[in-house]
């Protein structure tokens, strides 16, 4: 499984630990050292069954700097793609991606089905 995660946020943090403490194995990826690419995105997207819209970092700094949450309704998704994949600051995380499924942040209720 891969880890995608911001090292300084706190819910990674706390992601990465539930992981660790459930025993699960996974391969850690740094989002801002290697932002995915908008094909990633695009695949995980249709794996989580999730609109576009739930991939933004709707709390960060640039997204609020950008005016995303104004822009982002009347832009298309191949926009959206290359925007995320622009930089992974833009992207909410951690994403955790397995073979069946792909969950965007961390909600332990959600994590738990993994174990």
């Amino acid at each position: 499984m891969l880890f995608i995660c911001y090292p300084k946020c706190t819910t990674c943090k706390k992601a990465q630990k539930w992981l660790d403490d459930n025993g699960l194995s996974y391969t850690l990826r740094d989002i801002k050292a290697e932002n995915p690419t908008a094909e990633e995105l695009l695949c995980w997207q249709r794996m989580s069954g999730l609109p576009l819209k739930r991939f933004f970092n709707t709390s960060g700094q640039l997204y609020r700097e950008l005016q995303l949450s104004k822009r982002l309704p009347d832009m298309p998704e191949d926009e959206q793609l290359a925007l995320l994949a622009s930089d992974g600051m833009l992207v909410k995380r951690p994403i955790l991606v397995t073979e069946q499924t792909v969950l965007v942040g961390f909600r332990e209720a959600e994590w738990s089905r993994l174990k």
